[in-house]
């Protein structure tokens, strides 16, 4: 269930009102917030206010961090209520991570948004309860001073990706698109995250839902492509005029498989 997540929507958990019209939105999973997105004096009752039965779809809770004065309280909270799965923030250090797993005894999502979490991003996808990556490109370029561009992050999403290959897990899920008021980088963005062998991206408003879904969605271009490469049989042969082989039938039978 975590591992097919490609929109997920933020909404704060202090604001329960909103739960069934992030559900409503067009999202294939609900993130109910407990770390950012809360002021400080409603961490105690956007505690309180997890759910998990406003709606079918899956619904995850992003946590505060390890080490903050929320956490163990946190923890204790989502491993008593159904949620599909929990989302740890800083992650950094991989035994923490399979200890929070632990805890919860649900999917962990591992939040990558430092230089530490990084440099470590093979560990903990290798670690024992995280079943994806998640990339925090906004928090990641405030602990490094860089600015938030594609270029900039290339190597950090590649070696997300990578990580996440060798550890067996799904693909990550890339950070949020901050811009709301022209959807074409919300898509651009989620598009580039896709070439790049990422599978989802985190969203922050619902406007942004049906760019990031379509972004990750074969192009009739490509599904006709697809179709078309394995048409052709076995062996080394021409479509198009490039070569095919059997790598790129396993390409085309991957779109086909995105596509259904």
């Amino acid at each position: 269930m975590v591992a097919s997540i490609r929109a997920p929507l933020f909404v704060p958990a202090n604001r329960p009102e909103r739960f069934a019209k992030a559900a409503a939105s067009g999202a294939d999973a609900v993130i109910l917030d407990l770390e950012d997105a809360v002021p400080l004096n409603a961490k105690d009752a956007a505690r309180v206010a997890l759910d998990a039965g406003f709606t079918d779809l899956p619904v995850i809770v992003r946590i505060n961090a390890h080490g903050t004065a929320w956490n163990d309280a946190d923890v204790a909270a989502v491993a008593a209520l159904p949620f599909a799965g929990v989302i740890l923030p800083k992650a950094e250090n991989p035994s923490i991570c399979e200890s929070v797993a632990r805890a919860i005894g649900k999917p962990l999502i591992a939040l990558v948004e430092s230089a530490p979490g990084l440099a470590h991003a093979r560990a903990i996808a290798a670690a024992k309860g995280v079943e994806r990556l998640a990339f925090g490109s906004v928090d990641f370029c405030a602990d490094l001073g860089c600015a938030h561009l594609r270029e900039v992050l290339l190597s950090a999403r590649s070696e997300l990706v990578m990580a996440s290959r060798l550890a067996g897990i799904a693909a990550p899920i890339d950070g949020v698109t901050v811009q709301l008021d022209d959807l074409t980088i919300s898509h651009d963005d989620a598009a580039h995250a896709r070439a790049l062998g990422m599978t989802g991206k985190l969203c922050i408003h619902p406007k942004q839902i049906a760019v990031v879904l379509r972004a990750f969605a074969p192009t009739d271009t490509e599904i006709d492509w697809a179709r078309r490469v394995l048409a052709s049989g076995d062996g080394a042969v021409s479509v198009d005029g490039a070569m095919v082989d059997e790598p790129v039938r396993i390409r085309a039978r991957a779109i086909l498989a995105q596509a259904g």
